[in-house]
């Protein structure tokens, strides 16, 4: 016996319907593709630039390739970016792993043991998201300060670290109102506390949403330079970012191809987070979306 044959009156409806979809979806890849092209732009113009000389910079249209390829700008931007990148190294690593643990104990307790006004401490924490940083340099200098934190990379930690709690607070909460409240059910009955909850269940759960504050922070405090610049006035220890922004000048003119290749370095530990992590990132963020 041979299987029925689909109705030809089915089969000609998704013919068509076909058809009708092709040269859409071929419209979408062209507009996708000029978009891509024109997005890409600034970074093709930072790559050729990075490997010309400077009187080759100079004499040369910015689109044309390098002639006689160098990689002397790219060694040159490295030993002037070098303490700057060691500075950035210790800001970034340690705030983004405060911020993370920070963030998902803030979600465990909001999401996961709920008390009187827990609905309004949560709608104060997402308050801080929405003060814009300029609003906050003159207190939060003085504050620092006054604390001793003033010029350092401590302070820079610190205040980013605030800054990110009521981004990763949120992501965090919502990623864990998804988490059955059986499994904390089941492990109060076992005899498990509030943090042998937290790490026997919850931590083990918490990958993609970890990800994500991981990826989010570590963009924000990489990328550092309004801070950088109006709290910490010492050169010896500021950013990547600040170092970069001094990079390249002098009484002969603008060396453009070290601060091509110097943009390229700085931008490179972003970009290879965002290459190996970018999946975890998507997976996370729709997670969080959907749950609480």
């Amino acid at each position: 016996m041979t299987a029925p044959a689909m109705p030809i009156s089915s089969a000609s409806t998704a013919a068509v319907g076909e058809r009708k979809k092709s040269p859409l979806r071929w419209i979408i890849y062209v507009l996708l593709a000029i978009f891509a092209m024109f997005f890409l732009t600034p970074l093709y113009v930072a790559i050729i630039t990075s490997f010309k000389s400077m009187g080759e910079v100079s004499r040369t249209d910015f689109w044309a390739f390098p002639t006689a390829p160098t990689f002397e700008n790219f060694s040159l931007a490295f030993d002037k970016l070098r303490t700057g990148l060691l500075n950035s190294i210790f800001l970034t690593l340690p705030g983004v792993i405060i911020s993370c643990i920070l963030g998902s104990m803030n979600g465990y307790v909001l999401s996961k043991w709920k008390f009187r006004g827990s609905s309004v401490l949560f709608t104060l924490i997402l308050f801080g998201m929405f003060i814009p940083y300029q609003s906050v340099l003159l207190p939060l200098e003085l504050f620092l300060q006054g604390i001793g934190l003033y010029g350092n990379i401590p302070g820079l930690i610190l205040t980013h670290v605030v800054y990110g709690i009521p981004i990763t607070t949120l992501i965090f909460r919502n990623y864990y109102a998804g988490v059955p409240k059986e499994l904390v059910e089941s492990g109060t009955i076992d005899g498990a506390g509030f943090f042998g909850i937290y790490k026997n269940i919850i931590f083990p759960l918490s990958v993609p949403a970890f990800v994500v504050v991981l990826i989010w922070q570590f963009t924000a405090l990489w990328n550092e330079f309004l801070f950088a610049v109006s709290l910490n006035s010492n050169p010896n220890t500021s950013p990547v970012t600040v170092a970069l922004s001094g990079l390249g000048s002098s009484t002969a003119g603008t060396n453009y191809g070290m601060q091509m290749a110097g943009a390229l370095i700085t931008a490179l530990p972003t970009l290879l987070v965002y290459i190996f992590l970018s999946r975890y990132f998507i997976r996370g963020l729709l997670a969080g979306s959907v749950k609480g």
